[in-house]
């Protein structure tokens, strides 16, 4: 089970570079900044979890494959864009809704074996999910798509709160992880597909 979490999370990096290279890309960066933008995208939202549980060292500092393997999404992306058509905002979203299931769910899972109350789990788990896209999207002056009006991050406590139940229900982990992830995704998908969104608050003047 450790190696099956162990791969999900260099999928879930690969997945991320690839968003934060193709970011880079719409910004015309070279290819310094692709691997830059790459890396911080793929490995942000993993490195502030762990800062704040205290959980020492952080995965990628003692174990180069989570540098090589952003690196190597990110320099294939540039490839396969150059050799291809250019990839639209659609695939940018695509990519960034798997990314954001699987880190959403290893956050969760992070926190949990520390011991954290459940809230404390979920906030670790929405963070890993989208810290590194808030960064990406800062550093390319965009805005974050957290702050958009498309239903982000509450997929992520959607699929965060499924883990945790099916945690305590007992049921086989590769279910718990499948079906969260699968949260995750489809509400994401849905959101971006029909533009699903939460209410918004107008304060209306009174002049």
């Amino acid at each position: 089970m450790a190696e099956l979490f162990y791969l999900a999370d260099l999928f879930g990096v690969a997945v991320f570079a690839i968003t934060g290279a193709l970011m880079a890309g719409r910004k015309s960066m070279d290819l310094f900044g692709v691997l830059v933008i790459a890396i911080i995208t793929a490995l942000g939202g993993g490195t502030l979890r762990d800062v704040i549980l205290d959980n020492h060292p952080v995965s990628w500092i003692l174990n180069d494959l989570y540098i090589l393997v952003a690196s190597l999404a990110a320099i294939g992306t540039v490839i396969w864009v150059r050799l291809t058509q250019p990839i639209h905002e659609k695939g940018l979203l695509l990519a960034d809704a798997f990314g954001l299931a699987v880190f959403t769910v290893i956050g969760t899972e992070v926190a949990l074996q520390h011991a954290v109350p459940h809230s404390t789990a979920v906030i670790m788990g929405v963070m890993t999910g989208v810290a590194g896209g808030v960064m990406r999207d800062v550093i390319c002056n965009e805005i974050p798509l957290i702050f958009q009006k498309e239903i982000y991050a509450t997929a992520c406590i959607a699929g965060a709160l499924m883990f945790i139940g099916l945690r305590e229900l007992g049921t086989p982990h590769w279910l718990d992880t499948g079906l969260s992830m699968l949260t995750v995704l489809l509400i994401r998908l849905a959101a971006i597909r029909w533009h699903v969104s939460l209410p918004r608050f107008h304060l209306l003047d009174r002049d």
